[in-house]
């Protein structure tokens, strides 16, 4: 007979996995408790540093997270606990059996809604509506951008602090792709912090589409299906909603997405395959002028082109992101040129006095938090997978290019603090090593997912 067809291959149900034994799960457990000293260690040196007088400066009020204590509730600490049990109870099934455009189109919606619940555990103005509209973020210059192509003319000699010109924290810190977006928005007529925080939950929520259905494409299937629950309750949600980063994530998700896609549509002889490849670079593309360092993201895409074999996709993704580049380059901005002045900037402010001796590692506890303990289960599953399948198996390569990626980030010293939001693009991606956890326990690990976004969310007012 010959071999099921991709889109069959996805409807049917997975085959049932043996029990992990004991001695895993032991193992996965003392991984979580590893991962709690390294973040219980990150928080007990970064207060030892704010107290008066310590000689080291963090700027971090809650380390290792960038965030304030603040216990508290509100509007949306009922309904996120609901979708939490809701997606705990029924996620794993309804992901197993539904078809999957179906399952994908319920994990969009489900992500969409524990985003939303998250950020109005904070209130609609502090949580949503306002967070976008601090004087460090991209709305505050957006009024005084009327001229696009003068902008971006001028972008790079704004970027350097102390000048009167000086663009705000946030624009300086990233191209003009970033600001680009709030621009557009609001030439749309989508003024204001409501409709930018709408734009970025929207963008952010296709990260629990675009993971799973890169691994589908890629050829596990069922893997993917196990994968889709976790990237709907990952406690990363907590900055999803509503910092850039998330849409950040989105956009660049979606465009490795594309790039599968495009793979698979040359594998099968589909039409689609040429436009998938070129929309799969200009998102990528564009996702480097979004921030600097998500030209990392080219390790994730260098994996899916190994896993989907196919070069022509990555050729045509290649072509489009260069064209992105030249399109840039042409309008009056060279992405080499705003990065060393953006490194220049960068040791102009706090980066100046954080301490890369203790961010080195506390930014590592950072992204831990906002991956969970059932990520960092999932990852110690994988260093203990057989070599033999890590250059075939898209749940082992994703998870290496995404690992690789955060450890290059870490020890250039451009990320000092807040991680647990720079680093969403790169950590969504270690999402589908959950596969690897066994089935009998998933809901426990999606339980424990849910805790640390909720308890992050009730406990810490969190902030960038």
């Amino acid at each position: 007979m010959s071999e099921p067809t991709s889109a069959a291959r996805l409807a049917e149900p997975p085959a049932r996995e043996p029990e992990a034994p004991v001695s895993g799960r032991r193992a996965d457990l003392l991984a979580v408790a590893a991962a709690v000293v390294l973040v219980a260690a990150a928080t007990a040196v970064g207060l030892y540093y704010n107290r008066p007088h310590s000689g080291v400066i963090i700027f971090v009020s809650a380390p290792p997270l960038f965030a304030d204590w603040l216990p508290h509730v509100g509007p949306g600490s009922v309904f996120a606990v609901l979708v939490a049990v809701a997606v705990v109870l029924h996620g794993p099934a309804l992901a197993a059996h539904l078809p999957w455009r179906r399952a994908l189109a319920a994990g969009y919606l489900a992500s969409l809604t524990w985003i939303f619940s998250l950020t109005m555990v904070d209130g609609w103005a502090r949580g949503f509506a306002g967070h976008l509209t601090i004087p460090q973020e991209y709305l505050h210059e957006v009024p005084g951008i009327t001229d696009i192509p003068l902008m971006l003319r001028e972008f790079s000699s704004r970027i350097l602090d102390f000048r009167p010109e000086s663009w705000t924290t946030h624009v300086s810190g990233h191209p003009p792709g970033a600001t680009l977006v709030f621009v557009w928005l609001d030439r749309l007529g989508l003024h204001g912090g409501a409709w930018a925080a709408t734009a970025v939950v929207l963008v952010g929520s296709l990260v629990a589409v675009a993971v799973p259905a890169t691994v589908a494409l890629l050829g596990r299937p069922e893997a993917a299906r196990a994968v889709l629950p976790f990237a709907v309750l990952t406690p990363g949600a907590v900055w999803i909603g509503v910092s850039a980063d998330g849409l950040f994530a989105g956009v660049t998700a979606t465009g490795l997405a594309l790039l599968a896609l495009s793979a698979t549509g040359f594998t099968h002889g589909r039409r689609y395959a040429v436009p998938a490849g070129l929309a799969a670079g200009v998102l990528l593309g564009f996702g480097i002028f979004l921030s600097y360092g998500l030209v990392l993201l080219g390790l994730l895409a260098l994996a899916v082109a190994v896993l989907g074999r196919q070069w022509r996709a990555a050729a045509l993704a290649i072509v489009a992101a260069l064209a992105v580049v030249g399109v840039f380059a042409w309008a009056g901005f060279w992405w080499l040129d705003g990065y060393h002045l953006v490194v220049e900037r960068y040791y102009q402010g706090v980066a100046l006095v954080r301490p890369y001796s203790y961010w080195v590692w506390a930014d590592l506890a950072a992204v831990t938090v906002a991956l969970g303990p059932a990520v960092v289960a999932a990852v110690r599953r994988g260093f203990g997978a057989p070599r033999r399948a890590l250059l075939t198996d898209p749940v082992l390569l994703l998870g290496l290019a995404a690992l690789a990626a955060i450890l290059f980030a870490d020890v250039s010293g451009l990320s000092k603090a807040e991680t647990e939001r720079i680093w969403l693009p790169f950590g969504v991606w270690l999402l589908p090593l959950t596969a690897l956890l066994p089935r009998p326990g998933r809901q426990w690990w999606l339980a424990a997912q849910a805790a640390t976004a909720l308890a992050v969310n009730h406990l810490l007012l969190t902030g960038w």
